[in-house]
């Protein structure tokens, strides 16, 4: 606008100068004293030949616009000099005025993404070191082989990070070709490389099911296994179940599943029919139905313990009552081998079927949550028994409609789902060697850093933070200059039809149906970010991984970092 008004003044100038050459033609001298007497052609005198000389010379020196011009511009400008900053003067009107800001800020920015640059380079660093530290340690090649094998990183993930080094390279690429962005658009440059032919999160592969090292699950008639899970909460008790069933099938016998009078009401959230269906035979039973089958009086004829410190079986004297509170005797705890759930040893299949192999009819072997028997198989996609599903234990049929349906309500094919614990995680991770508890602001930026890898519009929010922290995150998680809705299930609204299931069948507002609807959303989200020593997160991971939805950029929150500020424990 300062340029356009700058050549406006210069035009009025302009038709001033233009005004002044037209009338120089018909100037007309003054009049003489006397207006009443016209003067006379011959009647000249001295002093009005000098006048009348002196105002020629005035007129024509007047007119002689190049002389004017001549003295009087180099006095202005060394008045406007001394008394004004050019550099200001001028600097609205100068027409290289924008392109020399233009510049400056050209190199602000290329300064800027050249720092940002050598951060992710750095970062990239660290990351080749890790992946160094893993793969180092090689297999020698021996003489009948010609090759050899990392021994300590497997090659899924092998491949996620080497995914992820490229993945930042990406970065740094869109970072240092920032500045040369054209107008004002915000939209990355694509630096991709056809080349690679791959998706940065794609789907993790999974194993043949022929490749799978399994068990078959054929129990003999009448035989039983009693199931006890004490520790911890919903998904520990998962977990105990899980390594149950595994036991049950090593020793040939039916999984009793536990009441809901001594444990969780398991039916509410887990389909057992579809785990009978899924073999082809009935290996679990519930409680109940054994109990009617006993005529109301079950006895445990052996109960063994797998662990006998910090006490035999896990399981202590309230537990016991009341266990017999409900029609369960038992006889007193037998420890087969001294085991500590702080530091469990290695076990065998073949250290279970010589050690808990047994004629009585019902046996139980306490709490097996911290049981560390045949990890690699057991930690497999599918489990270790033999099946025609996917996975043995996974939510009720009405869970998975309503996950689904949430899904396509509110966060649609592509979304990142996140378990964001913080409630008791802080005392928790902190006792740890390594702390797991986030602040805020660098929980954000490892959010953002994976959101933007799986260019994904929404994130799940899973999460038992209050509100003044989770609203702190969503101000935070911002990329490319909008924020990233954070998204959690809304309470029970009428007008929303999506959780009517629940509704209708009498589990809405059942917190334990809730925290698997929970996990479930994040089992079938695009890319999911964990808690670091959370079973809940490690439950998901489970689901993922059979289900086949588990992704290269799956991770635990901040993975490879510490927090930038932990404090001191009491």
């Amino acid at each position: 606008m300062e340029r356009d008004s700058s050549s406006s003044d210069e035009d009025d100038d302009r038709q001033n100068l233009i005004e002044q050459n037209d009338t120089k033609h018909h100037y007309s001298p003054p009049p003489t004293q006397d207006q009443h007497q016209p003067p006379s052609t011959f009647h000249i005198s001295v002093n009005d030949f000098h006048s009348a000389t002196i105002r020629r010379r005035f007129l024509h020196f007047l007119h002689n616009k190049r002389c004017l011009f001549a003295i009087l511009l180099p006095l202005l400008i060394l008045i406007l000099f001394f008394s004004t900053d050019l550099r200001h003067l001028f600097s609205f009107s100068s027409p290289n005025s924008d392109l020399r800001l233009d510049s400056l800020s050209s190199r602000d920015r290329m300064r800027e993404s050249e720092l940002q640059a050598l951060y992710l380079l750095k970062q990239q660093q660290l990351g080749l070191f890790t992946l160094w530290n893993h793969t180092h340690t090689l297999t020698l090649p021996q003489s009948n082989s010609n090759s050899t094998s990392i021994s300590n990183y497997s090659q899924s993930d092998l491949n996620r990070a080497v995914l992820n080094q490229i993945s930042l390279n990406r970065q740094i690429q869109q970072v240092l070709l920032s500045p040369h962005r054209t107008g004002n658009s915000s939209e990355p440059i694509d630096v991709s490389d056809p080349r690679f032919g791959f998706d940065t999160c794609a789907k993790v592969g999974q194993k043949n099911k022929n490749e799978r090292r399994t068990i078959e699950w054929k129990p003999k008639p009448n035989k039983y296994l009693f199931a006890i899970c004490l520790s911890g909460q919903m998904s520990n008790h998962l977990i105990c179940l899980e390594k149950h069933m595994f036991f049950a099938a090593l020793l040939n016998r039916v999984l009793v599943i536990p009441s809901s009078k001594f444990d969780y009401q398991y039916d509410r959230v887990l389909d057992f029919d579809h785990i009978n269906k899924c073999l082809g035979r009935k290996v679990i039973i519930s409680f109940e139905d054994l109990l009617e089958a006993k005529k109301n009086h079950l006895h445990v004829d052996r109960l063994f313990c797998y662990f006998s410190l910090p006490q035999p079986c896990y399981l202590d004297e309230e537990h016991i009552k009341k266990l017999k509170s409900i029609g369960v005797s038992m006889g007193k705890p037998e420890p087969i081998w001294k085991e500590d759930i702080r530091n469990p040893n290695k076990r065998t299949v073949q250290d279970v079927e010589s050690k808990f192999s047994s004629d009585e009819d019902v046996i139980a072997i306490g709490d097996v949550f911290y049981a560390n028997l045949e990890q690699d198989w057991v930690m497999q996609p599918g489990g270790p028994i033999a099946h025609q599903c996917k996975t043995l234990i996974e939510p009720s049929r009405l869970i998975m409609l309503t996950a689904q349906r949430f899904v396509q309500t509110f966060l649609g094919k592509n979304f990142v789902a996140l378990h964001f614990r913080r409630h008791g995680f802080l005392k928790f991770c902190n006792v740890k060697t390594h702390s797991c508890f986030f602040p805020i602001p660098q929980a954000a930026d490892c959010i953002t850093r994976v959101v933007e890898k799986a260019s994904a519009p929404v994130i799940y929010l899973s999460t038992d933070a209050a509100e003044s922290e989770t609203s702190l995150l969503q101000s935070l998680v911002v990329l490319n200059g909008k924020a990233v809705p954070l998204v959690k299930r809304p309470p029970r609204n009428s007008a929303e039809k999506w959780d009517a299931l629940l509704y209708r069948h009498g589990l809405e507002g059942d917190s334990q149906v809730e925290a698997m609807l929970d996990k479930t959303i994040c089992a079938m989200s695009s890319v999911f970010i964990g808690a670091p020593g959370s079973t809940f997160t490690e439950d998901i991971l489970r689901l993922r991984k059979d289900w086949g939805s588990a992704s290269m950029c799956d991770e635990y929150l901040c993975q490879g970092e510490e927090p930038n500020f932990i404090a001191d424990n009491e």
